[in-house]
């Protein structure tokens, strides 16, 4: 029992489109014993999933660009670069959830999907969760404006050569950890992928 909690009580303190509890607990001690009483809001649980969509025989990524509120104070960086993605409502498979999104945000069809991993987005104060992937696309058509505007939804396409990506993403131009995870695991496996999908390396 080294890891172990207990919750003493739990409140829903606003519930809109996010919803946040107040929780008092206390959990076991690295050291032996209990804590005192700890109280803590946390944003609710949201799974979502996202998938950086990578097209192997053009060498580019296909990403999208849109508004968030996390970071309004940003002023123009407010538009963030990042892989198409969304929640997952219950019942969705995340793998169905990324490639209606690919559709939706990019106009993009995925014909085959790698899982990444998941990430837990901001332990410290959500109980949020991003399955991230890497989804095989053709670029060649790529670009515009899509969304779903009855969501308030605009997100605008961007196509990079990989290498033109990665140096962004090195030069600090890319800051929030969908695009920075998933850019450098496609970095380290891109060989992998393409002897996956039968391109030999003359092709790039």
């Amino acid at each position: 029992m080294k890891h172990a909690i207990e919750v003493i009580a739990r409140e829903v303190c606003f519930d809109g489109f996010l919803r946040v509890a107040r929780y008092c607990l206390r959990h076991r001690l690295f050291a032996g014993g209990w804590s005192g009483a700890i109280y803590r809001e946390r944003v609710e649980p949201m799974h979502a999933a996202a998938a950086i969509l990578y097209d192997p025989l053009s060498d580019q990524v296909v990403m999208v660009e849109q508004f968030r509120i996390g970071v309004l104070e940003l002023g123009a960086a407010a538009w963030t670069l990042e892989p198409v993605g969304g929640v997952i409502h219950p019942g969705e498979d995340p793998a169905q959830v990324v490639r209606r999104e690919a559709m939706e945000e990019a106009g993009c069809a995925i014909v085959d999907l790698i899982p990444i991993g998941t990430v837990q987005i901001s332990p410290g104060i959500a109980a949020q969760r991003l399955d991230l992937y890497c989804g095989r696309v053709s670029a060649a058509d790529a670009g515009g404006v899509f969304g779903l505007r009855h969501e308030g939804e605009e997100t605008r396409v961007t196509v990079f050569d990989l290498e033109q990506a990665l140096t962004t993403l090195f030069a600090s131009g890319l800051d929030n950890s969908a695009a920075i995870i998933s850019l450098q695991w496609l970095a380290l496996n891109r060989g992998a992928l393409r002897a996956r999908w039968g391109i030999e390396p003359s092709a790039y």
